[in-house]
Formats: structure tokens, C-alpha cells, sequence
């Protein structure tokens, strides 16, 4: 079976996505001592080495482990499988668009991966621009799935809407 070069792109954003994602955790783990912040630019843009057992910045850490196994496993996988049908059955998509969904597949089957093999997920970015900007510890899995949820926006503003009759 021949691949179209739009399965193509989408097969290799998702598998660079989880490439870029894991080489960074493992590097993480191996060189970055848990709880320890190192400095990569000031106080400003730190590395950390965090295991987050939650969702999206700690969130759910707290549930029960049922309650966990359906809300950061079961429902992520049930997810994705339908982004990814989507994407490759939806042609009238917008090559930004399928950049962007893939992008969330990718990153999402990189957090839902660490969750079954680690039981948790690592984190380590972490961006304080004083009183302007400040996130939570984050990882390439997560910024690829923000980047592909803002992209997604952008799209949907960009597009004409057309006037209700």
C-alpha cells in the first residue's frame, strides 16, 4: 500500500512530535536532578526535572485511581483515536490544520504514553517573566498540544464565515 504524501506528513509530524518529546524526558531524567531548578536563561527560563501524576499543571493529582484511569487514560486514548480518524478521513483540511491536529495527537500520545509506562509524566520547562507571563512546568508533549490547540484558533479565525441568510 502506497502512502499519500498527506498520511505521509501526518505519520511523520506525529512520530517527530513523540521523537522530540521522549528524547527530551529521557535527557531530563538522566541529567537533571529531581526537584533541583537550574538556570538556562536568568530566573526566567528554568529546567527542572518534576513527575506530574495529574493532568495539565498538576490537575487530578488528587483523584482516586480509578477516577485517574479513566480521566487521563481511557479518555485521552478514546480522544486521540478520534483526532487521528479525523484527520486522515477529513481531506478538505487545511495543511495548517492537519500541522496542528497532529501536533496534539503527537504530544498527547507522548503524555499518555509516560502515564501507562512511568505512572506519571516529566516536566521540566518552566517560563517566569516577572509579573507578564508565568506558566506551570511544562513539557514538549504539552507545548506541542498548545501549539497545536492555538494554531487550531488561528484557523478558525482566519477562515470567512459565511453571512446567515
Amino acid at each position: 500500500m502506497k502512502l499519500s504524501r498527506r498520511s505521509l506528513f501526518i505519520i511523520l509530524t506525529i512520530i517527530l512530535t513523540i521523537a522530540v518529546d521522549q528524547i527530551s524526558k529521557i535527557l531530563v531524567r538522566t541529567y537533571v536532578i529531581p526537584s533541583q531548578k537550574s538556570e538556562i536563561i536568568g530566573q526566567y527560563f528554568t529546567l527542572h526535572n518534576v513527575e506530574n501524576v495529574g493532568a495539565f499543571l498538576g490537575m487530578g493529582s488528587d483523584l482516586s485511581p480509578l477516577l485517574k484511569l479513566v480521566l487521563l487514560l481511557i479518555f485521552p486514548i478514546v480522544v486521540l483515536g478520534f483526532v487521528t480518524y479525523h484527520i486522515f478521513k477529513d481531506h478538505t483540511l487545511d495543511k495548517l490544520s492537519i500541522f496542528a491536529f497532529a501536533s496534539i495527537i503527537g504530544g498527547g500520545i507522548a503524555n499518555v504514553f509516560d502515564r501507562i509506562a512511568y505512572g506519571s509524566v516529566t516536566d521540566f520547562f518552566h517560563i517566569n517573566l516577572g509579573g507578564v507571563f508565568r506558566t506551570g512546568i511544562f513539557n514538549m508533549a504539552d507545548l506541542s498540544v498548545t501549539t497545536g490547540m492555538v494554531l487550531l484558533l488561528l484557523v478558525s479565525f482566519k477562515k470567512k464565515k459565511e453571512p446567515i441568510n
